[in-house]
């Protein structure tokens, strides 16, 4: 098993069993550590040979526990030692074959030798289109259309997606794994809606302000209170059913 200086033993492994994953639980499953990796960056690192995902017949990818361990690993060394990716690659290649390698020490310099993390390669943009959509949660074009009747899922504008809806179809998929059918979840896409309008209300000032730090702050503000939401709600959640989750 691969091992870094920072973090050990990537999330998939804990977390899957021997079966493969689909992409949209794969980027659940690394969300829990890396929440700004997107199914974009997923692709992007498989294009560049970090992984290599087993395809089913009709092309859709398939995720061992090892591929998410690696992936984890790979996410872990950009964010904390701000690697290349052709550096991680040669790395984790050379690990994988058994040898005695020392991490490499790159990147641009601050004054006082601080490294600076190189630019972002992969995509920026957070959108997917909608096969993409339909390929992650693994449903056909009568399934996302009755989510979307429902509310559950909207495409933008320009008919594309933000790729959290990736978590919102894995998440619509496992419930129905219980019987719980799309339109079952019409109350908690309200009760979503009205959590999120009484955010936008306490921040919105913020969001008008001319001040480009202050709108920065308004950003910040607006995640540090939907994190907030979430947790209350699950708590309210557990309390109104009496059960304590791990």
């Amino acid at each position: 098993m691969l091992q870094t200086p920072s973090g050990g033993a990537g999330h998939g492994a804990a977390a899957a069993d021997s079966g493969l994953m689909s992409i949209g639980t794969v980027l659940n499953v690394l969300r829990d550590e890396f929440p700004e990796v997107t199914i974009s960056k997923i692709r992007f690192l498989e294009s560049e040979g970090l992984i290599e995902p087993q395809r089913t017949p009709s092309g859709y990818r398939k995720f061992s526990a090892e591929d998410v361990e690696r992936l984890g690993h790979v996410l872990r060394m950009q964010r904390d030692h701000y690697l290349p990716l052709k550096v991680i690659r040669e790395y984790l290649d050379a690990m994988e074959r058994g040898e005695a390698v020392a991490l490499p020490v790159v990147g641009r310099q601050r004054d006082g030798g601080e490294a600076l993390p190189d630019p972002w390669e992969a995509p920026t943009a957070a959108r997917i289109g909608r096969a993409e959509l339909m390929a992650a949660a693994e449903i056909g074009e009568r399934e996302l259309e009755e989510w979307e009747s429902y509310g559950l899922i909207a495409p933008l504008p320009d008919g594309a997606y933000d790729a959290e809806v990736v978590t919102v179809a894995a998440l619509v998929v496992e419930l129905g794994r219980f019987g719980i059918e799309p339109r079952h979840l019409r109350a908690m896409k309200a009760a979503a809606d009205r959590e999120a309008g009484l955010v936008d209300q306490v921040v919105a000032p913020l969001k008008r302000h001319r001040n480009p730090q202050t709108r920065a702050h308004a950003e910040a503000r607006t995640k540090e209170l939907a994190g907030l939401t979430v947790k209350l709600h699950a708590a309210l959640v557990q309390t109104a059913l009496g059960v304590r989750l791990p």
